[in-house]
């Protein structure tokens, strides 16, 4: 619940020992991970609480302008990429459901990052259409404004299990665009993959239904494993071509620390461009925004010019061609721990703030704090880091923070 005195004028030397308090509750909050990148660093205490700008820059001048929620741990896959079966079995123990953030603290903290410059807000899990009730959520997100008084773009990242039964629900809501997770067209290969023998039928089924919901423009990731799906690539490429679903292929991620990852296993973009350039013709295509994680290539007609009727393909390459430079992107984890890299080994906690009886203004103020002394470029610097997944940097899995 918000602090009901927060509207109460503070004397200048209360206020000063607020906000040292809170940067010094928060640095003694932090998850028990170790991170080098980070070492020593805890945020400096302001003066004075200071109000929102909207205008926040990390150390790289990199402004706050995405911010990816989980609203669960849990899934109902076992990827191997993420949520492996040997480690997620049925012994794993999930948060209890006092520890995850309400919805109305959700809500109250989006608005607080909307008010620091956030303008998408993208809903993660584990598997988000897993939390009951999520509409509910997505209703409550719709009503905020950006800082120049416009509606967030929500966004959700599912796997498509549920979808078909709650696209309608989901856009009535107030979600206005959704990614589907689909690694694969051939039906062994993507039960393989899934790890619970799950058929891709189903999942087809569900982006059917998000189309016809009009929850567009719609994208499609494909994590490609080489070795396990990649021989799937072109008949993945040729399924969406034509249709207005933008398919984006992923390279194997070293993200958290149980899935094994090896570098002999990424597929390299160049890669995989070259392989679809054999059977189709591709041509690179512009940006849209600054900061956008996906190099967009376009189907190419018989004059080898895009059609924009042939639709697009992206290629995220956070191994093999970092894009650190212009990453705007913050996530909060279910229980309200505050990442700030998808790599990152240290979380701070934000819900102990809320539940502490911290007003907006004192929230914003810890925010800013943490993002202006933000400095991460992990996936630049991997370089010198050992090349599998033996790292002795206790990362944060995917499946707690979302990708």
């Amino acid at each position: 619940m918000p602090n009901h005195r927060r509207n109460r004028p503070n004397p200048p030397g209360r206020r000063a020992r607020d906000t040292a308090g809170i940067i010094q509750a928060m640095s003694q909050r932090v998850i028990p991970l170790v991170d080098q990148r980070a070492a020593g660093w805890t945020p400096s205490p302001a003066a004075l609480l200071s109000p929102p700008t909207g205008r926040l820059t990390d150390t790289l001048g990199r402004p706050l302008r995405d911010l990816r929620i989980s609203v669960t741990d849990r899934c109902n896959f076992r990827c191997n990429y993420c949520m492996p079966k040997e480690v997620f079995d049925k012994h794993h123990v999930y948060l209890p459901h006092h520890a995850l953030l309400s919805f109305e603290e959700i809500t109250r903290l989006a608005r607080v990052f909307m008010a620091q410059g956030v303008r998408k807000i993208r809903l993660t899990g584990g598997e988000p259409l897993l939390r009951k009730n999520l509409e509910d959520l997505i209703a409550q997100l719709a009503q905020l404004r950006t800082v120049d008084g416009r509606p967030p773009d929500i966004t959700l990242t599912t796997n498509g299990a549920l979808l078909a039964r709650k696209a309608q629900a989901l856009k009535a809501a107030g979600l206005n665009r959704i990614t589907v997770s689909l690694d694969g067209l051939d039906d062994a290969t993507f039960r393989r993959m899934n790890d619970v023998d799950f058929p891709v039928a189903q999942v087809l089924e569900g982006i059917e239904a998000a189309r016809a919901a009009g929850l567009g423009p719609i994208k499609v990731n494909m994590v490609v494993k080489r070795g396990t799906n990649d021989q799937e690539i072109q008949p993945m490429a040729q399924y969406f071509r034509g249709t207005p679903i933008t398919l984006r292929f992923i390279e194997y991620m070293d993200v958290g620390a149980t899935n094994g990852w090896r570098m002999d296993e990424v597929l390299p973009s160049a890669e995989l461009i070259a392989r679809l350039q054999t059977q189709m013709s591709l041509v690179p295509l512009a940006p849209h925004a600054v900061g956008e994680t996906a190099e967009r290539w376009g189907y190419a007609n018989a004059q080898g010019q895009h059609d924009p009727r042939l639709g697009e393909i992206g290629l995220i390459s956070s191994v093999t061609r970092a894009f650190c430079q212009d990453c705007n992107r913050a996530r909060l984890s279910t229980e309200g721990q505050l990442y700030l890299c998808l790599f990152a080994s240290q979380g701070w906690d934000l819900r102990s703030l809320l539940r502490g009886g911290a007003s907006d203004e004192a929230l914003a103020t810890a925010i800013a704090s943490l993002w202006q002394g933000r400095g991460d470029r992990y996936s630049e610097l991997r370089s010198s880091q050992p090349a599998t997944g033996n790292s002795a940097l206790r990362r944060v899995e995917m499946s707690y923070i979302g990708g």
